[in-house]
């Protein structure tokens, strides 16, 4: 008999086909009326009901057939109890003879529409309990119900008290509650038993419908025995098929561990709502939950002939019915109801026959009514006028209030997810009382004693996975979410329960987005909005009260202290609005702000711990393993790997490293804890890991960008762990892990050049690095049973020598590089693979300077030796070979900028072995040698093509300006080394002076003396050394040249031009008087030079007029030595320190001397030549006024100078000073200048 019952009870989600070959609707029974809202006008007051068939199970309607009057109930049809094609495969649960509704009946109806929890719907309930609900003021029978909170929301199920208490006697499961249930209530508790009538009601209901579907057959007699069985399968009705209580989790270890075991009749929970395998659910990978057939005797399935979605007023409730719906009448659709004729209607079931239609929005009743079981009339009744028959008169206005009254009653007070409450109403009592059984249930020695803890976990993980799956709307719900997941967790015995909590805890660190540490703001803000979803599992317990004191305390205080609410008297709940829920909006389940990246990692990182426990925790083989204490830090032995053979050893692990990716490819598995490939452990295993090497890799970053580098390399290296026992695990690598792991080598690389750079701080970083935290210990316990951690020991190692970690960064950047290589993944991830190779460049420029820098290095300490030694060309080799591939890098990625600055540097590179070249020589012969000039023109090379790489100055001003003046210098040492050491033993003087003079110039083109910058005045100096060094020359070439008139007359213009030029340019620059007057003393000199080619007076005179001239503009140069001087005497008197810490290139004393001295000779030359050529022209012609001032000052002058050169003591300072004044004296004199030039 049950196996009828039980075949159509299996409800498929709404929209799918469904089981059994039952439709979900049949046409007869179409919601179309419903579906549109319409609002029913019931009893002269609006009520809005609105109800959509979700699901059905019965078959098409027939009609009902109409008794014949004098039909005797009292005698069975000939169908009575047996299948038939009209009832369809729902079989007797149709008409009503099912077993009465089992425990957990919400529960099933929850799993079935698992979209609708938690969100959408107030209450999931049988219709029967949303009767008895909305009845209590009109009724004194008792109420007792279990009460669940699934985020907003509320499962109602019948807590019978009788079968509990019936169990406990022979079980002593709930003796807890029995106990304080008698202490509490009824202390004089015995079982009552259903009465005869009450049996004899239920067989006759039972008989009239099966008349109703058989209309032929009703007259038909039975057998005999039939009738003999009548009392026996009655009574099987109401015992045997009572509620179905499951076993609560005292189930001893050996049946949680086995699916197939049973205990006492019922399958083990365990594995019965155990769930699949939880991949990472934003992106919605098998988030299945698998059920098996355990269910049904749990009572979790299901067995409703329909599911309605009802919506009263305001309420949304997902309602289940199992009420027998014919067709005939003015309608498609009846409700059929059998009544005693000599009882009236009352309003008690007045209110359920119209609920009962409203709920299955059915439009009309049909009363049979009878005389002791016999049929006397029928009586159709619209469902609109239900609620104003005779004798049952009441408001629906009245049932909206009482309905709204008792939702916002259990919501304000039922606030706690995954706890058990019970809303109680003694037989007889006015009042009403909700007590929280999870809480009393603790107080006792086993708390998962309480046999609800398992649905309601299994609930809000389904409810939680479901909004995970919902990846357009799951950040707004994360709050929720997470509420559930904790809740579900909290409910679960861990050792009985490992792969749900595995799976919870893994969903909850999927919570937190680790990919985006730089958006944590923004991706934070939606994650509050979702207040009024949920609630939090922390908040405390608040005593609930409204303006009217509803909630407040019960005067008996022995209730006060185990009763949450209490309704003092029913008749509230008929006042309207008297219960308002003030705790639908619930801040406090906002998704916890993470103020910073390592906190949000660090609660990642918590919970997958738990999950690894967990998943290690039930992996059988345990024991076979090594005991090791997780607290205890596990040796490492890192350094042996990478002091074993330097670099050599270096290379050859990196070459390990890639054999082992080419065969990740192929997919090899070698796990050492015996898990099962494919198993959920497994599976489970490989998710945490993945998502515990991400957490790691986001804390490195955050480490690196707080330049907490030590930090930084432990989470890289804990990161890298997690990736290699992935790999160990992972039977089929997908290229996104790939991605990650390119990802967390780029990261090494940057770490180990940044603890590269900052070796004067390696002690902290040491420390930083050797630090562990307890949690990264166990998480390190757990990678060690799959595998030994190895395979990246090279990258991992915190070397103390700078080359070894200059390298081992490249070799990161290069296995980075590699594994972009192995798949699409190049092609695929554009920006990472153009990340690496600028890394890739970057880090081999670091390592050609290093080896560049050594090389200077030795060159500067090999003094006595002449030859270059075979260590520093090797280091040349090993820089250029860096530099190269580093110049192939960003050409590549076409960064033209960084190729530029890569060749500058090889051609800084050029430069220094021809400086190696140059102190090879013997400085007493020394000559500028070919391999001199090779390296220059080499280091030229690379110059100009750093400079066509770029382009034009646009592209980067700051590398192009530097290139520039690069270039500038190699051709300006060039110029000075042939002009200082010319190789006149291989080359002619003129072809040295035509090669001097071109790299000069074109030196001059790339020093750009015009764009204002920090290296102006530099750019001026070089420019002024430069025309000065090609007048001097271009001077003694005029000195040493003889014949070739043309030749000379070029030189002398050429000479003279350079001398201005080097003037104008040195009198713009503040810090080199020396110079300046070095120059203008050549000049003179050279006015020298060319009077003694001079044959007239006049000619002479003019010449000498101009070198005195240029004398006087000597001026500004001592001016600016004379303040120097005063400044550099100043300091000792005023600091303590030093003199010439301050000025920039501090003054050479020796060389103002030399100067000085050279000036006062040549100036009293000048003078004396002067007065003589001006006293001999004034004998020979009449007088000249202007030329009388002129030999007049020039006496003066010449006089005054001649008494201060004799004076021996006179001070540097006091000498300066004389000069000042006698050329300022020639300057107002007009000392020759107009007298000579005219």
């Amino acid at each position: 008999m049950g196996d009828p019952k039980e075949a159509g009870a299996e409800a498929p989600p709404a929209g799918a086909a469904a089981r059994g070959g039952l439709s979900l609707l049949s046409q007869g029974e179409s919601e179309e009326p419903s579906a549109q809202g319409s609002a029913l006008f019931l009893g002269g007051n609006e009520v809005k009901s609105r109800a959509v068939v979700k699901y059905s199970s019965a078959p098409p309607r027939t009609a009902f057939a109409r008794l014949e009057e004098k039909t005797d109930l009292k005698l069975p049809p000939a169908n009575w109890l047996r299948e038939s094609a009209k009832l369809g495969p729902a079989g007797t649960t149709i008409l009503g003879n099912s077993k009465k509704s089992k425990p957990f009946s919400s529960f099933g109806m929850a799993y079935e529409f698992i979209d609708s929890v938690g969100n959408d719907v107030d209450v999931v309930s049988d219709s029967e309990n949303i009767k008895k609900l909305l009845k209590i003021p009109y009724s004194k029978s008792h109420v007792s119900m279990a009460v669940h909170r699934i985020g907003r929301t509320l499962l109602l199920d019948e807590l019978d008290i009788q079968e509990l208490f019936m169990r406990s006697s022979q079980t002593g499961d709930w003796t807890w509650l029995k106990e304080f249930y008698q202490r509490l209530i009824d202390q004089k508790w015995q079982r009552k038993k259903k009465s005869k009538e009450h049996w004899y009601q239920k067989a006759i209901l039972s008989k009239f419908l099966y008349y109703s579907i058989n209309g032929d057959g009703a007259a038909q007699p039975v057998p005999s025995a039939a009738e003999r069985q009548e009392p026996s399968s009655s009574d099987q009705t109401g015992d045997s098929e009572g509620a179905s209580w499951p076993a609560p989790f005292e189930m001893p270890s050996s049946v949680s561990e086995d699916p197939s075991a049973s205990s006492q009749g019922s399958e083990p929970l365990e594995p019965s709502y155990i769930v699949g395998h939880v991949a990472s659910a934003p992106k919605e990978q098998n988030l299945t939950t698998l059920f098996n057939d355990g269910e049904n005797s749990q009572g979790l399935k299901n067995d409703f002939v329909r599911n309605i979605l009802w919506t009263f007023e305001d309420i949304h409730m997902l309602v289940g019915s199992n009420m027998p719906i014919f067709g005939g009448g003015r309608y498609p659709a009846v409700s059929l109801r059998l009544r005693d004729n000599n009882k009236p209607i009352n309003v008690l079931t007045g209110i359920d026959y119209w609920l009962d239609n409203l709920i299955c929005n059915v439009p009309e009743l049909v009363m049979c009514f009878h005389v002791n079981g016999i049929v006397q009339k029928y009586e159709m009744i619209k469902t609109e006028e239900i609620p104003n028959l005779e004798n049952s008169n009441f408001s629906t206005k009245v049932i909206k209030d009482i309905a709204q009254n008792i939702l916002s009653f259990l919501k304000s007070n039922c606030t706690k997810e995954g706890h058990t409450y019970w809303l109680f109403k003694a037989s007889g009592s006015d009042i009403v009382k909700l007590y929280d059984l999870t809480t009393l249930c603790e107080e006792t020695e086993d708390k998962y004693q309480n046999p609800f803890t398992m649905p309601v976990a299994i609930l809000l993980y389904k409810v939680a996975c479901n909004m995970m799956m919902k990846k357009n709307q799951n950040k707004k719900h994360y709050g929720t979410i997470r509420t559930l997941l904790l809740n579900c967790v909290k409910l679960l015995d861990k050792s009985r329960h490992p792969q749900i909590i595995a799976s919870a805890n893994y969903m909850l660190s999927e919570l937190f987005q680790l990919d985006e540490p730089k958006k944590e703001e923004s991706s934070e803000s939606p994650l509050n909005e979702n207040s009024d979803e949920s609630y939090s599992e922390e908040e405390e317990e608040m005593p609930d009260s409204d303006e009217n004191g509803s909630y407040g305390t019960n005067s008996d205080p022995s209730d006060d202290n185990k009763a949450v609410a209490i309704i003092k008297s029913v008749g509230e709940l008929s006042v309207p609005e008297k219960y308002k829920s003030i705790h639908q909006i619930r801040p406090s389940c906002a998704f916890p702000v993470c103020h910073d990246t390592e906190e949000r990692c660090r609660l990642v990182l918590s919970y997958v711990l738990e999950g690894l426990k967990s998943v290690d925790n039930s992996i059988k083989k345990e024991s076979d393993l090594p005991a090791a204490d997780p607290s205890t830090p596990i040796p490492l032995k890192y350094e042996d790997e990478s002091t074993r053979g330097g670099h050599e050893g270096l290379e050859k692990q990196m070459a390990l490293f890639l054999d082992k990716m080419g065969s990740l490819q192929k997919g090899n598995y070698s796990s050492q804890s015996g898990m099962i490939p494919g198993s959920w452990q497994h599976k489970m295993k490989l998710q945490l890991i993945l998502k515990s090497s991400k957490a790691y890799y986001v804390l490195s970053d955050a480490a690196m960008s707080l330049q907490k580098y030590g930090r930084a390399l432990r989470y890289i290296k804990l990161a890298l762990q997690s990736h290699d026992t992935y790999c160990c695990l992972c039977t089929n690598m997908l290229s996104e892990v790939l991605l990650f792991l390119s990802q967390y080598l780029t990261l090494c690389g940057d770490i180990q050049l940044m603890l590269a750079q900052n070796a004067n701080n390696r002690a902290a970083h040491l420390e930083e690095f050797n630090y562990q935290t307890k949690e990264d210990q166990e998480i390190l316990h757990s990678l060690h049973r799959e595998s030994s951690c190895q395979g990246f020991a090279w990258a991992t190692d915190l070397s103390t020598d700078l080359e070894s970690q200059l390298s081992v960064s490249c070799k990161c950047y290069e296995a980075a590089n590699e594994i972009l290589q192995f798949s699409d993944l190049k092609s695929q991830n554009p920006e990472h693979y153009v990340q690496v190779l600028k890394r890739m460049g970057n880090i081999r420029n670091e390592i050609g300077v290093f080896y560049m820098n050594q090389a200077a290095a030795l060159q500067s300490e090999r003094i006595g030796s002449k030859s270059v030694s075979a260590a520093e060309q090797q280091l040349w080799k090993k820089s250029f070979s860096s530099f190269e591939k580093g110049i192939h890098n960003f050409e590549s990625i076409e960064d033209a900028t960084n190729a530029a600055l890569l060749l500058c540097n090889t051609g800084r590179l050029m430069r220094i072995c021809a400086q190696a070249h140059c102190g090879a020589s013997d400085e007493f012969k020394r000559e500028f040698s070919p391999e001199e000039g090779l390296y220059y023109n080499k280091a030229v090379d690379y110059y100009l093509k750093a400079l066509r790489s770029l382009g034009t100055r646009d592209i980067h001003p700051a590398v192009w300006d530097s290139v520039n003046w690069e270039l500038s210098t190699t051709y300006f040492t060039m110029a000075t080394l042939q002009q200082d050491y010319a190789p006149l033993s291989r080359k002619a003087q003129e072809q040295i002076e035509k090669e001097v003079s071109e790299a000069m110039l074109k030196s001059l083109k790339y020093c750009d003396v015009d764009s204002a910058s920090a290296r102006q005045p530099l750019c001026q100096y070089r420019a002024a050394t430069i025309h000065h060094r090609l007048a001097s020359m271009y001077h003694s070439c005029l000195r040493n040249q003889v014949g070739d008139e043309h030749l000379r007359k070029q030189h002398r213009v050429l000479a003279d031009l350079h001398y201005s030029k080097a003037v104008t340019l040195f009198q713009l620059l503040k810090d080199a008087p020396c110079e300046l007057l070095r120059v203008q003393l050549e000049r003179v000199a050279f006015a020298e030079f060319q009077m003694t080619s001079q044959n007239s007076n006049v000619g002479k005179l003019k010449t000498l007029s101009g070198a005195l001239e240029i004398m006087v503009r000597t001026e500004h140069a001592f001016q600016l030595i004379r303040k120097e001087l005063v400044e550099e005497l100043d300091q000792p008197k005023s600091g303590e320190t030093a003199p010439a810490a301050d000025s920039s290139p501090s003054l050479n004393q020796e060389e103002v001397l030399k100067l000085l001295s050279i000036f006062e000779s040549r100036l009293l030359f000048l003078l004396l030549q002067s007065i003589k050529l001006l006293s001999s022209t004034k004998k020979k012609t009449s007088s000249n006024i202007e030329e009388d001032v002129v030999l007049k000052t020039n006496k003066q002058v010449y006089s005054q100078l001649l008494r201060a050169t004799a004076n021996k003591n006179a001070s540097l300072l006091e000498r300066i000073d004389v000069i000042i004044l006698l050329l300022g004296q020639l300057g107002h004199g007009g000392g020759g200048v107009s007298g000579g030039a005219g």
